[in-house]
């Protein structure tokens, strides 16, 4: 049953691999500014921040196959309508589209995941993130192929919307009614309300607030850098688009090998030990690859940081899931809250970039190894109550 799950993870982060690869491209197409790709890599999360608390809530209480496949319809339709925008407006319109609908399909995919065997959250997690992984990485090879013989970044997202449609038949197969849910009535506002004050309660406690600083912070070495990173490559390094897409497959390429290494690793080590670890050698590499002038030593460093920076989000998230002692629906609904500033920080750095260069606005992206070294706790905890 898991398979299905680590299935619409791979199908997501292919779309982000190819969606992040592929700016220098849409930004040409669209004569797009600095600003306004800043706004459309913050304005649709951090909208959908309010609107996918209600669907976690309902997958939580009423029924959460439903929801799941509801989202994968409004996900499908999205990449479609994203493959035909011929301008700014309607890009972003697609893009809002899209968010709360990957909130229903791939998150609360991922809450099921988290819940099929609560004794194994960080090993699943860790497989989860490298299902993930290899949809990122081979996001990019696809684009740069698709440029070579003239296909494009429109023809990719049709392309993506048809992989989509066949995914979801086979999730609307495989995904499983959850027991006594078939005839489970839609809860009223207040069954919500309650549902929501339980949940909110859980901000009293200070491990769970920790983790979803955490992982915001964690998300500008991860998602954050890697959505500014091929322009990063066009504009200061000098590299055609097809070359940054490629240069983005390395970085990815050797953290798809790093999440693969996770999933044995922390079976042996504890996932809070080794990303202490991880995140001294960030602290390290990133000031690196600014300061290097040599494009081909600002790739062999961004190599390593991929294989570091792997298992950041998987070993955060997963101490999440125990914090909330498998609350699961809770837990992606926190998340949101916490996102509704981590969605904004794409834009903030958008506006650096414009008015200061992306060069000196990635600078700004250290803040999140910073984070974690101050933040993490110096010894492992037991999930509190």
């Amino acid at each position: 049953m898991s398979f299905v799950y680590l299935l619409i993870e791979f199908l997501d982060e292919l779309i982000y691999g190819i969606s992040e690869a592929a700016w220098p491209f849409i930004r040409d197409d669209l004569h797009l500014n600095y600003i306004q790709i800043g706004l459309a890599l913050s304005l649709p999360g951090f909208l959908a921040n309010f609107i996918e608390p209600f669907l976690f809530t309902l997958a939580d209480t009423w029924k959460r196959r439903a929801v799941i496949l509801a989202g994968g319809i409004f996900f499908t339709i999205s990449l479609a309508l994203t493959g035909i925008s011929t301008s700014f407006l309607f890009l972003l319109s697609s893009f809002i589209l899209f968010h709360p609908s990957s909130g229903a399909f791939v998150s609360i995919s991922q809450a099921s995941l988290m819940d099929l065997a609560p004794e194994r959250r960080e090993h699943n997690m860790a497989r989860w993130t490298f299902a993930g992984s290899l949809g990122v990485f081979i996001g990019p090879i696809l684009l740069s192929g698709a440029a070579y013989i003239g296909f494009g970044w429109r023809g990719m997202f049709l392309a993506l919307a048809l992989i989509s449609t066949l995914i979801l038949a086979y999730a609307w197969k495989r995904i499983p009614n959850e027991k006594g849910e078939t005839h489970e009535p839609i809860p009223s506002f207040k069954d919500i309300l309650n549902q929501f004050k339980s949940t909110f309660a859980a901000l009293k406690n200070w491990s769970i607030v920790r983790w979803l600083i955490l992982l915001e912070f964690s998300d500008l070495m991860l998602d954050v850098l890697y959505g500014f990173l091929p322009l990063y490559f066009v504009d200061v390094a000098g590299f055609t688009p097809t070359q940054a897409a490629l240069s983005v497959a390395v970085w990815t390429g050797v953290g798809l090998l790093g999440d693969f290494l996770l999933i044995p690793l922390v079976e042996r080590v504890k996932g809070l030990d080794y990303l202490r670890i991880s995140v001294v050698i960030e602290l390290i590499l990133f000031p690196l690859f600014l300061l290097s002038s040599q494009a081909w030593l600002k790739l062999v460093i961004i190599g390593f940081m991929g294989l570091f920076n792997s298992g950041w989000y998987a070993i955060l998230k997963a101490n999440l899931f125990d914090s909330m002692h498998g609350q699961s629906g809770a837990v992606l609904t926190l998340d949101n809250v916490s996102g509704l500033f981590g969605k904004l920080i794409p834009f903030g750095i958008g506006l650096t970039a414009h008015a200061f260069g992306i060069g000196t606005a990635m600078w700004l992206l250290l803040a999140g190894p910073i984070a974690l070294f101050i933040g993490l706790p110096r010894r492992n905890l037991e999930p509190e109550t």
